[in-house]
């Protein structure tokens, strides 16, 4: 498996892996969980889709299996910040606006939102090697512009995942269960610094010119 990382203007140079990515989103939020979000036959995306964003993918053989998305708490694209300083000023339906304790608007702290991971992956293994090269990306990317913290929505059990994955993360705030799904979702934090595990060890990164310019999604029946 491979991590690429990315913002809007860059994702030319790596073929088809965004608009994967997106395929992928609409996949899983859409088809799966049936979230009432932005979405057409074939992509979802919404607001926060924008040039402050930058992505996490990861690639299995040249495939998109697994993704996520990140931006600044002190992002603002027309009359939106970030997600979950939009739902704490009461702009987004279905996420209660005491979700999360208190409002971030500092570069030290990044938001990740969209994490998604193909179902193609069916072996423990893989799932939590795929997770550990996008939060590594996800990290790295924070880390490059003085970050020192995520903040995601997310399940509860994320936290015993990103733990086990050498990640010093809590859970902020009280959870809430999502009527679209029936799931439980609370807002998870974690430092961004590298953890002493072997996670180093199985990043590999790839480069514009390395990724073809066709990167097919296989989805699941």
């Amino acid at each position: 498996m491979e991590n690429i990382t990315f913002n809007l203007l860059e994702l030319h140079k790596y073929g088809t892996a965004f608009s994967d990515y997106l395929a992928l989103r609409k996949h899983f939020f859409v088809d799966t969980l049936g979230w009432g979000i932005p979405h057409n036959d074939r992509v979802e995306m919404d607001q926060y889709d924008n040039p402050l964003a930058y992505y996490s993918l990861v690639l299995q053989d040249g495939k998109l299996v697994g993704g996520a998305r990140a931006m600044p708490t002190t992002s603002m694209w027309g009359q939106h910040s970030y997600m979950l300083r939009d739902a704490l000023k009461g702009k987004l339906a279905g996420i209660p606006d005491s979700i999360m304790g208190q409002d971030y608007n500092t570069p030290k702290v990044w938001e990740c939102t969209r994490l998604v991971v193909s179902d193609d992956l069916q072996t423990t293994q893989e799932r939590q090697r795929c997770l550990g090269l996008i939060v590594d990306g996800l990290s790295a990317i924070a880390r490059d512009q003085g970050g020192s913290e995520l903040i995601a929505l997310m399940r509860p059990s994320f936290l015993r995942a990103l733990r086990q994955l050498g990640y010093a993360a809590d859970r902020i705030g009280a959870p809430y269960y999502n009527s679209e799904d029936g799931r439980q979702y609370a807002v998870l934090q974690m430092s961004v610094a590298q953890p002493a595990n072997a996670l180093a060890k199985l990043r590999k990164r790839v480069t514009p010119r390395s990724v073809p310019q066709k990167v097919a999604l296989r989805e699941s029946a």
